[in-house]
């Protein structure tokens, strides 16, 4: 269910009370079907998750393949459902990198810098998009690969 974003907070009944003061007054609930989804995915096998992670694991290495590629530094050990790379240090910021990918190469990678200062030089893949597209990145840079990255 990635990006649905749904969650739960778990503390201090005095905490929680507090927290559910706020949230009434700042929204109206999560939208039903979200709910039932996410309870239905909950009560999954754990032959579900095992697959699940699998997937995500395949996802990480096709994305660190490209980031390999692209000269990027990154922690392969990254967790989670998006991998964040430093940029090569050829380029000014992370716009200009994400700019470059996608004249060069015609895909996109999320700058870093949407996120604030401290992503100036750096950039984010999320493995929870379709997994062809980072196939299809991989090609694309095997395919026109030039010296200058």
């Amino acid at each position: 269910m990635a990006g649905w974003r749904i969650g739960v907070v778990v503390g201090n009944e005095k905490y929680i009370k507090n927290i559910l003061k706020v949230k009434s007054n700042v929204d109206s609930g999560m939208y039903l079907p979200l709910q039932l989804a996410a309870v239905e995915a909950l009560n999954s096998p754990d032959i579900w998750y095992e697959n699940l992670n699998k997937e995500y694991l395949k996802r990480r290495e096709t994305a660190g393949s490209l980031l390999n590629k692209l000269n990027c530094v990154f922690d392969e050990n990254q967790s989670g459902m998006f991998i964040w790379a430093k940029i090569p240090q050829n380029f000014i910021d992370s716009y200009n990198f994400s700019d470059y990918l996608l004249k060069k190469y015609e895909f996109f990678i999320t700058p870093g810098q949407i996120f604030g200062e401290n992503g100036e030089k750096y950039i984010r893949i999320s493995l929870a998009g379709n997994p062809e597209n980072l196939k299809i990145a991989v090609e694309r840079v095997d395919k026109l690969r030039d010296s200058g990255i």
